[in-house]
């Protein structure tokens, strides 16, 4: 009902809306299970969202299935901290990979010991179809 009437208005005044939509809940038993994030998009799509915000789902064959289910962009949220630069590149990779529209990553960026160039990393292989090894050359 609210997401609804924030939908609404957001279109009354010209504003795109993300909806970010995560399946959590004591019924759920694996949040990124591909079938449930690609049930989570597909609700903020119904909704009236203009784009949506969703967990990755760990590959990019299973990533395809959630985009292919949308027709509004996706992009991924960054998670929980991640160990090594690699391990967030290839997510950002996979997600691109699988139509993506990109991301929205927030730890991953902030608490990285050069978030200047992680960003640069990260744009590199949304925006300009870099591999994951070229962007992380780009951290050196």
């Amino acid at each position: 009902n609210d997401f609804g009437r924030i939908s609404y208005e957001a279109r009354m005044w010209g504003m795109p809306l993300l909806a970010m939509i995560y399946p959590r809940g004591e019924k759920i038993k694996d949040e990124y299970d591909v079938n449930a994030v690609k049930h989570a998009a597909r609700v903020g799509d119904e909704m009236g969202a203009d784009i949506v915000k969703v967990s990755y789902t760990g590959s990019m064959e299973t990533f395809k299935e959630v985009v292919s289910g949308c027709s509004i962009p996706v992009v991924i949220a960054g998670g929980p901290k991640m160990d090594s630069d690699r391990e967030i590149l290839e997510m950002v990779s996979g997600s691109i990979e699988a139509g993506g529209a990109g991301v929205s990553i927030g730890r991953n960026v902030f608490q990285h010991k050069d978030p200047t160039r992680m960003v640069r990393a990260i744009s590199a292989i949304v925006n300009d179809d870099s591999s994951v090894e070229d962007a992380l050359n780009l951290l050196e």
